[in-house]
């Protein structure tokens, strides 16, 4: 299982339930990363989208407590990962929101990173993976343009991923 997500200087991920850059380059690596994989997201991310609609060509999962139209909804760690089982973990990538990275960074094996050189606003955000001891960075692009802004596509490495 991967995360992938794009991060401020404050690593913040979002604000007022969307995305805070614009971002064509990112949309392009994000769309291109896990078309027709799984992506695995809460609620709030889904309603997100536009008009709340799942995204196309992929598996959707939604972790939340209530079912959820047209995605396979698992209301608990436990249901999520006798899911994601069924699929190669490479396969599997988890997008968000906030709370879903908290809970599922620790079984992630890599975070692809997009890193904005700006402050987004953000109201929401993920930890740290530059200071967090499990994870390491192993390779980062050259920094470039997109749409007005510096990114940098970014992967890290979890030293220490927990078994699910």
């Amino acid at each position: 299982m991967k995360a992938i997500f794009h991060a401020d200087k404050n690593w913040g991920i979002g604000k007022s339930n969307g995305l805070m850059f614009s971002l064509p380059k990112d949309m392009r690596f994000f769309r291109a990363a896990t078309l027709g994989k799984v992506v695995v997201m809460g609620r709030n991310t889904l309603r997100s989208f536009p008009h709340g609609a799942p995204l196309k060509d992929r598996t959707n999962i939604v972790l939340c407590p209530e079912d959820v139209a047209g995605v396979l909804t698992v209301h608990n760690l436990e249901e999520l990962f006798a899911e994601v089982k069924k699929y190669p973990a490479e396969d599997v990538f988890v997008i968000g929101g906030a709370s879903v990275y908290r809970a599922l960074l620790p079984y992630c094996t890599e975070a692809l990173v997009t890193k904005v050189d700006a402050e987004g606003g953000a109201d929401v955000f993920v930890p740290d993976l530059d200071v967090d001891r499990d994870f390491e960075l192993i390779s980062e692009s050259a920094p470039e343009e997109d749409n007005g802004y510096f990114i940098r596509f970014c992967t890290y490495r979890n030293l220490s991923p927990k078994p699910y």
